[in-house]
């Protein structure tokens, strides 16, 4: 059994708990346990929090690996923002004594110190690179024939890609790889490494509605039954973001998006309702029926 110190972060918690509903149901199967962080906050946000202020945003991150340092345990992490600020954190740290000193010395007046001694993981690196595609493969009880994916990265789950140092940043393969692991189809579209929108909600939502709009105008034009992501902001974006370019521009795209783990769980013979897809603001009723009619 491999442990991990699980950090959920914020949305998670607050809004999408069938990611972790999906993600406690299927890694046990591959030997994979996961500890709580306790007092554990927010990892803090990549952009917002470190464009105002570097410092503070380093030394948040270093306070919830230090919480993993105590407990001697890797992170595992669902949220590709809260990836990039923990494993940046965690790099910058290790290679900068004068920067590590300088946050150490604000850790040290809550009685935390940031050693260097942890790795920070990302569930797609362990499910990628631990745990692999083939063991993947022998899992699954009911292969996704016939479905066709459009895999939505996201930006913070690869870039920058000299501290991430996971996967190409221009054409990654990792995702895609443990999509067709479940029988499904990673079908190639236009604009697949461009980002979402939703780093941009909260400043200009009409630009960011729009950034979906052109993602999901060529999903569609290939014919995709679905969206893959495994970012929890992407996850929203996409979901909430189809509802909310419905009843501003006029369109309707009707596009199911699944987060990698639940499409897992699927794989492997979980029932939908536990891995919480009947959450989903865009509904997977339809697509599940035509999945396991037979």
């Amino acid at each position: 059994m491999t442990s991990y110190g699980f950090f959920l972060g914020c949305m998670i918690p607050l809004r999408l708990q069938n990611f972790e509903a999906s993600v406690r149901k299927v890694l046990p199967a591959f030997n994979i346990d996961l500890l709580p962080l306790n007092g554990a906050g927010c990892c803090p946000d990549p952009i917002g929090i470190q464009s105002l202020d570097q410092t503070t945003w380093f030394s948040l991150g270093a306070r919830n690996i230090a919480i993993a340092e105590e407990m001697g345990y890797d992170m595992l992490t669902l949220c590709n923002g809260c990836f990039e600020t923990l494993k940046t954190t965690n790099h910058e740290l290790k290679h900068d004594p004068t920067l590590k000193e300088e946050v150490n010395a604000i850790l040290s007046q809550i009685n935390k110190e940031f050693k260097g001694d942890i790795k920070v993981r990302h569930i797609v690196e362990i499910l990628f690179e631990e745990i692999g595609p083939e063991k993947i493969k022998d899992m699954v009880k009911q292969p996704l024939q016939n479905l066709k994916v459009a895999v939505h990265y996201g930006c913070h789950l690869i870039r920058p890609s000299a501290i991430l140092a996971f996967d190409d940043p221009e054409r990654p393969q990792s995702l895609d790889v443990l999509v067709e692991a479940l029988g499904a189809t990673s079908i190639p579209y236009l604009k697949k490494m461009e980002c979402c929108g939703t780093g941009i909600r909260s400043i200009d939502m009409d630009s960011a509605l729009q950034m979906t709009r052109q993602k999901l105008i060529e999903m569609k034009r290939v014919g995709a039954d679905c969206i893959v992501t495994v970012c929890p902001f992407c996850f929203i974006q996409f979901d909430v973001g189809q509802f909310q370019i419905q009843k501003q521009l006029k369109e309707e795209y009707n596009i199911p998006v699944i987060y990698y783990m639940e499409l897992l769980g699927l794989a492997m013979g979980l029932e939908p309702k536990e891995l919480g897809l009947d959450t989903h603001r865009i509904k997977t009723k339809k697509l599940l029926e035509r999945l396991f009619s037979s």
